[in-house]
């Protein structure tokens, strides 16, 4: 694998970044080929391919960070940008380390890339889920559906002597329908992808998306008004794993916990959900959408527990939050684009299994809220707070799933419903989505997961 910048160019960089002093400076090189198709109403409606190229330049002093960016690779321009990015500091000039260049463990499933696939191949795949969500049912009104794939291609280099390279692919594709039935009118989604190849679609035939999308869109019309008060739920394993993302992961990003704005600030070592509850964030799930093989940072990322058995045992974190807290770093360094500096992301989270039967949970509960998919939601980071719509909601009654509901949202607290678990089941998936995480204005390819989950109690909101 070739560099984006060779060796002694980076030095060059890395030594004009550290001319006014810091504690650390950082190159990150990147270039990147986005493809697009999108096919709508029996006809292909766009293609497109976007190329981007360039380094950002970062220099830390202290817990100050200066920044620059350039597009393009010219000398000159990066000197420059070096310079621009060493304004933050104001001490003798520093030098940095000895390259030392991690092994990548090649953890990316791409054997036949879908940039090799020529366009009539990579037509089909959308006329099929098209024409599948089509003859679905005669409600249906509208579709569409999207094909995306990447390779992205980095190198970092830092002053703390690291100098690595890394090739990422990434696909996704999804399906979006509507249906009208009188003067009502529904939708649906669904879609997938990861760090893959063509081979994706022999685990998820663009046939399998299509019927996911038009059961989504199809509940509405049969459901009911859900009911509204405190009530025991079961959350779906995979999907339902934006839950423990959104309500526990951000909390437990290395920045928001230093600055005591997560609800789980300076909890390390204490019991902050039930003895069920294990929490994990992970680079290394092969092919998932938040695998890498090196973080933006040139980390190469493990598997981080954060909590155990319902102790909080760490945080995520990138090189900065870990100098800053007096801990290793975790591989979490991720970005939108060399326009950006890094911050702690999760990767793929997920609460780990349980013993419990699925089925032994439903029981459990005499009346309550089966949630079969989460939709959008908010956040309160510090206090934990949530608001989420439910994609798919069902009522359960004597242990069983009877009637489909709509118009379902869960309000809670992140600490106080992981409190409330009361069943894991065995069950453990990783959703197979097109989750994309936003934070501080960057936007990065994330995972989640789980299995099926009882909680004693969460505000189900709705009408009574």
């Amino acid at each position: 694998m070739t560099p984006l910048l060779p060796a002694d160019l980076c030095h060059r960089i890395l030594s004009a970044a550290l001319a006014r002093g810091g504690d650390f400076a950082e190159v990150f090189a990147e270039r990147r080929t986005v493809r697009s198709l999108h096919y709508e109403d029996s006809r292909l409606k766009s293609a497109g391919e976007h190329h981007d190229l360039g380094v950002g330049i970062r220099v830390i002093a202290g817990e100050a960070t200066g920044s620059a960016s350039v597009e393009g690779l010219v000398e000159s321009d990066l000197l420059t940008a070096a310079g621009r990015a060493a304004a933050i500091a104001n001490a003798g000039a520093g030098n940095p380390r000895p390259w030392h260049s991690p092994i990548l463990p090649g953890r990316y499933r791409a054997e036949s890339p879908v940039s090799a696939a020529d366009l009539p191949t990579r037509l089909a795949f959308l006329r099929r889920a098209h024409e599948r969500a089509r003859s679905a049912d005669p409600r249906i009104s509208w579709v569409s559906a999207s094909l995306v794939d990447s390779d992205q291609a980095v190198t970092v280099a830092a002053s703390d002597g690291t100098f690595a390279h890394d090739q990422r692919p990434m696909v996704r594709f999804a399906v979006s329908v509507m249906a009208r039935d009188g003067t009502r009118r529904e939708s649906g989604y669904a879609g997938g992808g990861g760090r893959r190849g063509l081979d994706w679609f022999a685990s998820r035939p663009p046939e399998s998306v299509a019927d996911l999308a038009v059961r989504r869109c199809l509940h509405g019309f049969s459901a009911q008004p859900s009911p509204a008060g405190p009530m025991p739920v079961v959350l779906a394993p995979a999907v339902c794993g934006t839950l423990i993302h959104e309500a526990v992961g951000h909390g437990l990003e290395g920045d928001f916990a230093r600055k005591g704005v997560s609800a789980y600030a300076a909890k390390v070592g204490q019991q902050v959900a039930s003895p069920l509850v294990t929490v994990i964030d992970a680079g290394d799930v092969p092919g998932d959408r938040g695998c890498l093989d090196l973080d933006d940072e040139g980390t190469v990322p493990g598997r981080t527990v954060l909590i155990e058995r319902g102790e909080l045992r760490g945080y995520l974190h990138d090189k900065l939050s870990a100098r800053l807290m007096g801990v290793a770093p975790t591989g979490n360094g991720r970005r939108q684009d060399f326009r950006h500096t890094p911050i702690p992301r999760m990767r793929t989270t997920w609460l780990a299994a349980g013993e419990a039967d699925p089925e032994a949970l439903f029981r459990q509960v005499k009346r309550g809220l089966f949630c079969a998919a989460l939709g959008g939601g908010s956040v309160d980071i510090t206090k934990g707070d949530f608001n989420f719509e439910v994609a798919e909601a069902w009522l359960i009654e004597d242990g069983k799933v009877t009637a489909p509901l709509r118009g379902a949202t869960l309000i809670g607290n992140g600490p106080e419903a992981m409190r409330r678990v009361t069943g894991v089941g065995n069950d453990l998936k990783l959703d197979d989505g097109t989750w994309t995480c936003g934070k501080e204005g960057q936007s990065v390819a994330v995972g989640q997961g789980q299995p099926t989950v009882l909680i004693s109690e969460l505000l189900v909101g709705g009408r009574a």
